[in-house]
């Protein structure tokens, strides 16, 4: 099971370049637009974690082209130190906060630098159509800030943002 979907990231790039189709890049909140999640046939859950995923998002690409989408969403995001540190000071500082969630926080540095998930997505009649593929170290970042958001208000600073 990999941890970092760069490679990913770079097989999306070249063959959604292959089809011709341009990309947009940005990201798609599921709180803020009508969407619709792809799920595999192969891995119904959310997400697909590593190895475990298959080329499903080919198809997700072959079926935005047949429906005549102009472009595809690409959005990835990188795990920057900045951010972890933040996140395991607040964690620490935080009054509710017990010490395995800063040590699950303070596990996560051994993933600094590392691609968490991809999301791809294009629009059809009024809703986003998305694919996201995701490690299980990402899931377990965004469980922590959602944690740390409940706690206390914490907030990221938004540098780790990679919208390529």
């Amino acid at each position: 099971m990999t941890d970092n979907l760069s490679t990913l990231k770079d097989d999306m790039i070249a063959f959604i370049e292959g089809h011709g189709i341009k990309r947009f890049h940005g990201f798609v909140s599921q709180d803020e637009v009508q969407s619709v999640m792809w799920h595999s046939e192969d891995h119904p859950g959310h997400s697909h974690h590593g190895a475990e995923h298959s080329d499903g998002w080919k198809d997700f690409v072959e079926l935005a082209k047949h429906s005549g989408a102009a472009f595809l969403t690409m959005h990835s995001w990188t795990l920057e130190r900045e951010d972890l540190d933040d996140l395991i000071q607040h964690l620490t500082d935080a009054r509710f906060g017990g010490t395995d969630d800063v040590e699950d926080a303070r596990w996560l540095r051994t993933h600094v630098g590392k691609l968490g998930i991809v999301q791809l997505g294009w629009p059809y009649q009024g809703s986003m159509f998305l694919y996201e593929a995701s490690t299980e170290w990402y899931d377990q970042y965004r469980h922590l800030i959602e944690f740390s958001d409940e706690i206390g208000g914490f907030t990221l600073g938004g540098s780790g943002e990679d919208e390529i």
